[in-house]
């Protein structure tokens, strides 16, 4: 326990909170050659690699996957939502925070209905998080 008198000349320091999603919290300076730190809420990349991942102890659905470069050169795991994609390589993604709880090290999910991705097929109910838009109904006279 620290006396008063140290803690007068040198007080207490606050620890740093690391960020968690270190890869979207830097820019690429092309003309410096340099990252530069700027937060940003989603990314845009390129598939390096699409693949199935197996989830951790009780659960066993395979779970798909891509290896995605990022436009500020790192290069992230991120999990595809829903059922079936049309993802493959050297497909453009836009990229999000979110981490996947049974797949260790995939702190990232990609969005689905921009860019390259499409929407989930016949999906009805949560359309928001898959891409999907509303189905218009047709009018019958």
């Amino acid at each position: 326990m620290p006396t008063i008198n140290q803690l007068v000349r040198k007080p207490r320091k606050s620890k740093k909170r690391s960020k968690k999603r270190r890869a979207l919290a830097y820019g690429w300076n092309s003309s410096h050659n340099s990252l530069f730190l700027s937060n940003s809420p989603q990314k845009w990349g390129v598939c390096k690699k699409v693949s199935k991942a197996k989830p951790k102890k009780p659960n066993s659905a395979l779970r798909s996957t891509a290896r995605v470069e990022l436009s500020n050169g790192k290069e992230i795991t991120a999990y595809i939502p829903g059922e079936g994609h049309n993802l493959q390589e050297t497909s453009k993604v836009l990229v999000q925070g979110g981490r996947i709880q049974d797949l260790p090290g995939v702190n990232f999910v990609i969005i689905r209905g921009t860019r390259d991705t499409e929407g989930v097929k016949d999906r009805k109910q949560g359309r928001s998080l898959y891409g999907k838009k509303k189905e218009k109904k047709s009018k019958v006279t």
